[in-house]
């Protein structure tokens, strides 16, 4: 039996014509270690309890369940537009998404990664990116950015829920990555006290100057951490086998 999900909404002024949203991992059908509203068709849950919660998902949001564009996401830095004639069959490699059909719905899934959703003043085009720190050091913010194809500063940008600061702990290589890039992405690591060479990383952080980079000045979001909120969020990184959040966007018809 299933129950309402609960649903976080971007704290944000957007266009009264764009619709967004994030799930938690309340409500929906899936058992344990998948409980309860898993969206991620590739962890092991069963796919009957997957296509469940996600129709439950498209209701909730008012949108058409075939009209939400999943992706087969690989930790790149790739994008693709979703237009009205998508079907998702193959699901396409990618890490980002935009669209400027209304009624088709931009969606990442997470569980620990940074969701990250983008819209423009006018209403016109929408995105999401899925920005790990591989896809984030490697670009895939800068290049959605691009491929909405208006002004950046007549953007905005959410930050839905990911590992926080305090529990981000990366290898200097993920350091070096970011900071080959920019100099100033050194504030965002923080020695680890617990292993020698490891820092703490703030994701959030680092997003907000690459969107900053990027000319995208308007900002929110960025006050969760996935890991240490055990009963509202999946986390990949402190039970591993986990489902997957959903972080949707679109253009009301």
């Amino acid at each position: 039996m299933s129950s309402e999900p609960e649903l976080l909404r971007p704290d944000w002024s957007a266009p009264d014509n764009v619709r967004a949203l994030c799930s938690t991992r309340l409500g929906g059908v899936s058992r344990a270690p998948w409980d309860s509203l898993n969206l991620g068709d590739h962890v092991g849950d069963r796919l009957e309890d997957v296509e469940c919660n996600r129709a439950l998902l498209a209701r909730v949001a008012g949108v058409e369940a075939s009209r939400i564009a999943w992706l087969n996401q690989v930790h790149g830095t790739d994008g693709i537009e979703i237009e009205a004639s998508f079907t998702g069959k193959p699901k396409p490699d990618a890490d980002a998404a935009y669209t400027r059909t209304p009624g088709m719905v931009c969606a990442i899934l997470t569980a620990d990664c940074l969701p990250v959703l983008l819209c423009d003043c006018d209403g016109t085009v929408v995105g999401a990116a899925h920005a790990g720190w591989r896809s984030l050091a490697g670009g895939v913010v800068e290049n959605l950015v691009k491929a909405m194809d208006v002004p950046p500063e007549r953007l905005m940008a959410w930050l839905g829920p990911a590992i926080g600061p305090a529990a981000f702990e990366v290898g200097p290589e993920v350091r070096v990555a970011f900071v080959a890039d920019d100099p100033d992405a050194d504030r965002a690591f923080t020695a680890s006290d617990v292993r020698p060479g490891h820092y703490l990383a703030d994701i959030y952080l680092l997003a907000r100057q690459r969107l900053t980079r990027s000319g995208v000045n308007v900002i929110s979001g960025g006050g969760y951490c996935t890991v240490q909120d055990v009963p509202r969020f999946f986390s990949y990184r402190r039970d591993g086998r986990t489902g997957r959040m959903a972080s949707l966007i679109w253009l009301r018809a």
